[in-house]
């Protein structure tokens, strides 16, 4: 993984001092919040209903168990003993102090992290696969291109004032495990015709208040013009993005607006004066990053068989384990979705033991996935079962990964400041009604999405099933779509009629379950029934 060299650490530890000063003077009463608000937001600070969250980058969601161990210190130091994973890679401490805030930027700095650009309208924190560097289908490994994108973005003096907030995502292979249609920019590594290595761009995607699917505005980039063509991309963006109204201010409503044939008239053109000013990286430059990502230093010679008489272990191999690209390793999944618990979160301990397996199984290594679980990306199949030992015992091996049990869900009213309605414990509620792991697993790929509000923290536009909570007359009201994927399948869920309250958008969501295990047909999966037989029957047993 990346290791900062002496300027990434100068310029984070020059940012920690900057901040601590600001800090202090609006304790002391010499700053307003107005005036502070835009610098904390600068350094992932926000101030939610209860008391300040701070949201640490991950970038493109690896990190070291040193890294990680720091991340439960966190939570045991400075927080209530827990950290909250997120759909964009990264962990959110959701009861910070601001005499603190500074102290805990101080101590992330000693193992190469920070909050710059987690929030305001400038490039947030470059996401990607969380198999990257593992899959056996991958083309190349997309996080050396999403760390020049980390060291392009970060402070750019023409991007830190965009019209608003701008998401990247880069994958390596033709499956999608990181939503790239859904992005502001997707970018995806594959080869041409001639046998070349290059990205297809795809931009103006998004979710939140207009959900949209980006087009492909490159089919083919070559890697020599990458930042020049990103410099392109956000020129343009910057330029002619919305000012004036929030809601209209993301780069898909200028790319729906103009048209995908005119923003991408517009971008070779800008391109063609881009691509002379010398922005991307040497050769060189290139290779030094690139070599932080090399594969680790895997045995050779392993079985890739495994002892699976222990059937709770069984169906934890089946369910949390995918395959690596090197013999006789695997790819282990750890789900942070315990039956009725809190997606995402993880208390210190637990987190100190995923760091510490990482440590001893993984070559050190971690990754953060967009669906608020984490995962070891090379373990050895002899380790397997010792590891689910540990994990089963820390209440971390849960084998539900996309399943319906394996809800994704916003922090929403019990923390945001901007939720209309709670999100925790109505996904506790449906992972209690479908508790059953055996009924889990024959409703197969099922991936359920929550959000508290419009802004789509949660994802529920893409998901299988999605769940909006809207303010109704004063009441958490919730809006159940169904037909969404963030996956290469990408579509935008369908509202399917009035909304529920808590208890009944769970029976909701049985009913539509059950006409699902009536009609499917052998092999598909509940999007697939969805799509082939339309709203009508689901409408149906949900209203009557």
């Amino acid at each position: 993984m990346y290791r900062y060299d002496e300027y990434d650490q100068a310029i984070v530890d020059a940012r920690v001092e900057e901040f601590r000063d600001q800090v202090n003077r609006r304790l002391a009463g010499e700053m307003s919040e107005d005036q502070f608000k835009p610098l904390r937001l600068m350094n992932g600070l926000y101030l939610q209903l209860h008391a300040y969250m701070l949201r640490v980058a991950i970038p493109y969601g690896t990190l070291s168990g040193k890294q990680m161990h720091m991340l439960a210190h966190i939570a045991r130091t400075y927080d209530k003993d827990y950290g909250h994973f997120t759909t964009r890679q990264n962990i959110q401490y959701n009861w910070i102090k601001l005499s603190d805030a500074p102290n805990i930027l101080a101590e992330l700095a000693t193992v190469e992290m920070h909050a710059i650009q987690t929030s305001g309208n400038c490039i947030r924190n470059i996401s990607s696969d969380q198999y990257a560097g593992a899959a056996a289908d991958e083309v190349e490994d997309p996080r050396p291109w999403a760390e020049l994108l980390r060291q392009w973005s970060t402070f750019h003096p023409e991007f830190s004032y965009l019209p608003r907030k701008f998401k990247i995502a880069v994958v390596g292979c033709e499956e999608d495990r990181a939503a790239v249609k859904l992005h502001d920019i997707g970018l995806q590594l594959h080869r041409n015709d001639a046998g070349e290595t290059g990205f297809r761009v795809f931009v103006g995607g998004g979710m939140g208040r207009t959900p949209m699917i980006a087009p492909v505005i490159r089919e083919f980039l070559p890697k020599a013009d990458f930042l020049a063509y990103m410099e392109a991309c956000l020129r343009v963006y910057n330029r002619f993005g919305r000012r004036d109204n929030l809601y209209k201010a993301r780069i898909k409503i200028l790319v729906h607006e103009i048209g995908a044939d005119e923003y991408r008239r517009q971008v070779e053109e800008e391109f063609l004066h881009t691509k002379t000013l010398g922005l991307d990286a040497p050769e060189a430059e290139f290779a030094r990053i690139a070599a932080t990502f090399a594969p680790p230093a895997y045995e050779t010679g392993l079985s890739d068989d495994i002892d699976r008489s222990d059937p709770d272990f069984a169906l934890w191999l089946d369910q949390q384990v995918a395959p690596h690209k090197t013999p006789g390793y695997a790819i282990v999944n750890i789900s942070l979705k315990p039956t009725t618990g809190i997606p995402g979160d993880a208390s210190s301990a637990q987190i100190d033991l995923m760091a510490d397996l990482g440590e001893a199984y993984s070559f050190d290594e971690l990754r953060i996935t967009h669906a608020q679980n984490v995962v070891l990306p090379h373990v050895k199949k002899a380790d397997l079962y010792t590891i689910w030992q540990q994990l089963d015992a820390a209440g971390l091996a849960t084998p539900n990964l996309d399943l319906i049990g394996d809800i994704i869900a916003c922090p929403g009213l019990d923390y945001c400041s901007l939720a209309n309605a709670r999100s925790i414990p109505l996904a506790q509620k449906i992972a209690g009604r479908f508790a059953d792991l055996g009924k889990q697993r024959d409703l197969g790929e099922l991936k359920l999405k929550i959000s508290g509000c419009i802004n789509a923290c949660g994802h529920h536009h893409a998901g299988h099933i999605g769940i909006l909570g809207v303010d109704r007359k004063g009441e958490e009201n919730y809006q159940l779509s169904f037909g969404g994927s963030a996956a290469e399948d990408t579509s935008i869920a369908k509202i399917i009629g009035p909304g529920f309250s808590e208890d009944g958008v769970v029976d909701a969501i049985e009913k539509a379950v059950d006409v699902y295990t009536t009609l499917r047909a052998d092999g598909e999966r509940f999007i697939d029934t969805y799509r082939r037989v339309g709203d009508a029957p689901f409408k149906e047993a949900i209203y009557g």
